[in-house]
């Protein structure tokens, strides 16, 4: 089904729009989730959780892209779940990991600006993505948004997790120097 016929279903609020979102999304939401969590159940939830807020903000909402949609919502209930886990000294290794590898390149921003700055980051990274191949984007956004191991990167573009590893770190270091010709204090 197409996503604007998903859509459609959700705004005439016809609980097919949950389903056939199952159907075409499900594995792509869980494999975010797990990614960020690696645990199944805990990826289940978080999956379903995203439905839900699917259902309760379409409408208003009419997202141009259901699958950046769905992605961000399981996204940030997954990286919630890491958040109580950590405050519980239960850390979850592979998500710190990933954050701690980009928190060379990335500033961090306090005060009452923090909203404006943030958004100004977004939209330097964005651009900075943008300037690089296909590839290298999808790479980078793979490891550093959707939280996907280096192993199955490596698989999926049939490269060595050694040229992964090597292209995500000159990746970061363009990037710091982009944020910084940018006047992003690091």
């Amino acid at each position: 089904m197409e996503d604007k016929q998903i859509i459609e279903l959700y705004w005439e609020r016809s609980e097919q729009a949950i389903s056939a979102t199952a159907i075409k999304y499900g594995n792509y939401c869980h494999s975010i989730s797990y990614n960020i969590l690696h645990n199944a159940e805990d990826a289940e939830e978080c999956v379903n959780a995203t439905y839900l807020a699917a259902w309760e903000s379409i409408p208003p909402n009419r997202p141009q892209r259901l699958a950046v949609y769905l992605g961000k919502i399981t996204r940030n209930f997954s990286l919630n779940r890491v958040k109580y886990y950590s405050a519980q000294k239960r850390g979850l290794g592979q998500t710190d990991l990933v954050l701690s590898e980009l928190e060379d390149c990335i500033p961090a921003s306090t005060g009452v600006e923090q909203q404006v700055e943030e958004r100004l980051l977004v939209k330097a990274i964005e651009a900075f993505l943008y300037s690089q191949p296909p590839e290298k984007r999808n790479i980078f956004i793979r490891r550093y948004w959707a939280m996907t191991p280096i192993k199955d990167i490596a698989r999926s573009f049939g490269m060595s997790e050694s040229k992964i590893m090597s292209l995500l770190f000159r990746m970061r270091k363009e990037l710091k120097k982009h944020l910084e010709k940018e006047g992003f204090t690091l």
